[in-house]
């Protein structure tokens, strides 16, 4: 199957500039559009796509959309990509079915790194999304629907590689300039990296480092 995205938004100007963006950088081989929540039924319906980008928030669109999406092809990837809203629309989008969250004045540096780990089978939210669910007092790890499975833990491959820097004991300009990222984007890697291992420190993100093999105990035996 090709790879296919549908790009679901009320804004033709949002939708054909993405497209372009994602057709400039080889992200996918076919693309296609819904203006309205009508018309992104019938297509999940109709189609199979590889990830959905939805502003869930825009006119013409509601979150009940990505619930009635996720009924008719469950497991569906989904994106969210909406502007500034409350904790709890995010909280209700996010227990509705949407994957992986960013803002739409994200750099599309980081937009284009939540649709590559949505891809991938992992999930993303960019700082600001984090912070508008921390003001709920709601963990990430609770906003899976209730039949979710107990998978375990799977970070993506820049995530390995960040966490890795951070274990070696650079700083997040350093990590961006190893990884030729922005401090925000390093930024935003760490903050996904604790809420999936569920920790609040380095230390411990060291010790999962060290305990899952990415990084050496014995780096940290004679360190002074």
């Amino acid at each position: 199957m090709e790879s296919r995205i549908l790009l679901a938004d009320s804004s033709p100007v949002f939708r054909y500039g993405l497209e372009n963006i994602l057709k400039a950088e080889g992200k996918c081989e076919a693309i296609d559009h819904a203006e309205n929540g009508e018309e992104l039924e019938k297509l999940v319906t109709s189609s199979e796509y590889e990830l959905v980008i939805i502003d869930c928030m825009a006119p013409n669109f509601a979150v009940d959309n990505v619930l009635h999406c996720q009924r008719i092809r469950p497991g569906l990837k989904m994106l969210a990509i909406t502007a500034a809203h409350s904790g709890q629309s995010i909280v209700h989008a996010l227990r509705a079915g949407i994957t992986s969250y960013v803002k739409k004045d994200c750099s599309m540096e980081e937009v284009l790194e939540a649709i590559d780990e949505t891809r991938d089978g992992g999930t993303f939210f960019c700082g600001q999304i984090l912070a508008a669910i921390e003001s709920e007092a709601i963990p990430v790890d609770n906003l899976q629907p209730a039949d979710a499975s107990c998978d375990p833990v799977v970070l993506s491959n820049r995530e390995i590689e960040v966490l890795t820097l951070i274990s070696e004991g650079m700083t997040n300009v350093q990590i961006a300039d190893k990884l030729f990222l922005s401090g925000h984007t390093v930024n935003t890697h760490r903050k996904n990296i604790m809420h999936k291992l569920r920790v609040n420190n380095t230390a411990a993100m060291v010790m999962y480092a060290v305990k899952s093999g990415f990084v050496s105990p014995n780096r940290f035996l004679f360190h002074q």
